[in-house]
Formats: C-alpha cells, sequence, structure tokens
C-alpha cells in the first residue's frame, strides 16, 4: 500500500510541475487533462502526507518511550502512541477507500428522466414532487440543472420530464437515485381520504461525449417539425423541433425546448448520444452487480428502491434499510446523507469483494 502510495503521490508533484510548464499552459487539451488528473489525485496526495506525518510521529514516540528514564515522559509517549495508532487505523481505512478503482463515469454530468408509473395523475404529481427535491439539492450543490424535455400532467406534475444536470462528480452522486421511487398518501384527487400508493421511475445516465460514442452520420435520420405549446410566433410555424433516428439502434429523440433548430439537433444528439452510451455502459453495470451487491440499480429498472411514507413523515432507502423521519425537509433537497450512506455500503461491499479476489 504505501508503494503505491509513493508512486501516486510522486505522479502528482510531476503533474504539479508540468501545469507550471509555459509550453504545457499553452495547450489548452493538454493543460485541461493534467488539472483533472491534479484534483482527483489531490485527495490521495494529502492523505498521504498525513499518513506520513502519523508514522514518524509513531516512531519518534517509540523512541522516547525505550530511551527515556523520566516516567513521567515514558508515560506521556505511551498516550502519544495510542493516539497515533487510532489515527493511522483510521487512516488506513480511508487509504484502501481512496485506492479502490474508481467507475470513469463518476466525474461526468448526467441525464435524469422521470416517468409517471403507476398511480394515475398522483404518479404524475409525485414525479413533479421529485423533480423539484432534485431541483433544490443540486441548487444547495451550485449545480446546473438544464430541461431538456417534459410531458405535462393532467393536474399537475409531469408525465415524463428529462433533463441535465452540470457540475463536478454529478453523476457519482446521483447514480444511486436510479430505481422505482414510491409514495404512500392521501391524493389531492381522493375525496374519501385514503391512502394510496404511487410510484415514479428515475434513470439517471453519465452524459456521453462524443469521445465515448462513434456516431455515423449516414447511420441518422433526421425529420424537422413544428414546436408545440407555448413559445411565441415561432410555435407552430417554423420547423425548429428535431427528431432524430438511430437507424441501427431504433433509438428515437424528439427535441422542442429551443426556438433554434439548431440548438434543438445540439440536444437532441446529446441525448441520443448518451441513450447509445447506455446499452454499452448496462452491460458494465450486469457485469459488476453480477460480482456483488451493488447500491445503484442496474438492469430492472422496476426495481423499488425508496418508499417515501407521508402519513408517517418517512422516507426508507430499502437497499439499506436506513429511514429518515423528517421527509418535509428530505424533499425540500436534503438527501445527501441517504446518498452518503448509500456510498458507504457501496465502498464497504466494494472493499469486501477486493479482499476476496
Amino acid at each position: 500500500m504505501i508503494e503505491k502510495l509513493e508512486a501516486i503521490y510522486k505522479r502528482w508533484l510531476d503533474i504539479e510541475i508540468e501545469m507550471n510548464d509555459p509550453d504545457i499552459m499553452a495547450d489548452i487539451k493538454r493543460y485541461i487533462k493534467l488539472n483533472k488528473d491534479y484534483k482527483e489525485l489531490t485527495p490521495i496526495a494529502e492523505i498521504y502526507k498525513g499518513y506520513g506525518r502519523v508514522l514518524t510521529g509513531i516512531e519518534s514516540s517509540k523512541e522516547i518511550l525505550y530511551n527515556e528514564k523520566d516516567e513521567e515522559m515514558r508515560e506521556m509517549a505511551k498516550d502519544e502512541i495510542d493516539s497515533l495508532l487510532a489515527e493511522k487505523e483510521k487512516f488506513e481505512e480511508d487509504i484502501k477507500i481512496l485506492l479502490l478503482p474508481k467507475d470513469p463515469q463518476d466525474g461526468k454530468n448526467a441525464v435524469m428522466e422521470i416517468r409517471a408509473g403507476s398511480g394515475g395523475d398522483e404518479a404524475s404529481i409525485f414525479a413533479g414532487d421529485l423533480y423539484r427535491m432534485y431541483q433544490k439539492f443540486c441548487e444547495k450543490k451550485n449545480w446546473k440543472v438544464e430541461m431538456v424535455d417534459f410531458a405535462d400532467g393532467t393536474v399537475g406534475g409531469y408525465k415524463e420530464i428529462i433533463f441535465n444536470v452540470i457540475g463536478d462528480e454529478v453523476y457519482g452522486t446521483l447514480k444511486y437515485e436510479s430505481g422505482v421511487h414510491r409514495v404512500q398518501r392521501v391524493p389531492k384527487t381522493e375525496a374519501q381520504g385514503r391512502i394510496h400508493t404511487s410510484a415514479a421511475s428515475v434513470v439517471v445516465l453519465p452524459e456521453a461525449d462524443e469521445f465515448d460514442v462513434d456516431i455515423k452520420l449516414s447511420d441518422i435520420r433526421k425529420d424537422t417539425f413544428c414546436s408545440s405549446g407555448p413559445g411565441g410566433q415561432s410555435v407552430n410555424t417554423t420547423y425548429s423541433a428535431v427528431r432524430l433516428t438511430h437507424v441501427p439502434t431504433g433509438i428515437v429523440v424528439s427535441m422542442q425546448d429551443e426556438k433554434s433548430q439548431l440548438k434543438n439537433h445540439e440536444k437532441a444528439m446529446t441525448i441520443l448520444r448518451t441513450r447509445i452510451f447506455e446499452r454499452e455502459y448496462q452491460k458494465y453495470l450486469d457485469e459488476v452487480s453480477s460480482r456483488r451487491k451493488t447500491m445503484v440499480s442496474s438492469g430492472d429498472r422496476s426495481a423499488k428502491i425508496r418508499t417515501y411514507n407521508y402519513p408517517q413523515g418517512r422516507v426508507t432507502d430499502h437497499r439499506i434499510n436506513v429511514s429518515n423521519y423528517n421527509l418535509p425537509v428530505y424533499m425540500d433537497g436534503e438527501i445527501q446523507d441517504m446518498i452518503d450512506q448509500l456510498m458507504v455500503a457501496e465502498n464497504a461491499e466494494r472493499l469486501k469483494v477486493e479482499s476476496i479476489d
């Protein structure tokens, strides 16, 4: 472990030197790549320095213990060793997690889809509640939310809504939200006051860039049509909406969010690229889940992951059997604690598999 840490620390120092090289700074692509690597290695470099200080402190205290005649000094050295050994153990646990192979998709932006499931109008209202929850969460993280497409529910909320989330480590955080979210409450549409159960599915995908997916333009059929809905005079008069069909896979993406056909085409291409990439990424998720229990929903999109019980003010994640009893605050975007617990469970499972391997 020490050798691995030393190698990473040396690489971190080398990158630091490279980034100050005027020739490197002039090459924007190279500089951005180095800066990304530097940021990723910094937590490991910092923990390596801290771990080194603890090891040095243990050796110094042991020397005092073995050579010092004064009993009071020896007692102080013993206490210091006990304290540093506990710190060393904590460092080693953190280091094991930091050295686990990272999913290369974690640092990417994410595409999120929320779809109303069983429960009729109430499911659409709940899909809208989930969207608001994620919006609030993203605001707290200083992430940008960019609407892609949506279909309104009959009495509120959304039948379906697709949006991009842009920021640092977005997919690595939000990927735990994929799956079926179930709500238990008295719907606004219920006159009898009975509790109903409805559901909405959430899909979180890493945004694919041009390097992830090679799409031949000859494989894409492009159709244009008039936009519908609010938008001024251009609606129903200009062919700004775009529909892209990827012939080999049959994947279809429609976009009418922007008044410009060019902007709609760009957005549609981003979604199409992500949908095609999803097929390959799903193979990776299936392979991982076959080796270990994972907190990230894979394969079966009908997997129920969470229940929001309004009468009891409780939200429960079924993957880790953890409940939060402050549902109004949770629905106001305070979901980081639940995500942190899912990450801890995921890392514990990965460490278990690593030790078996």
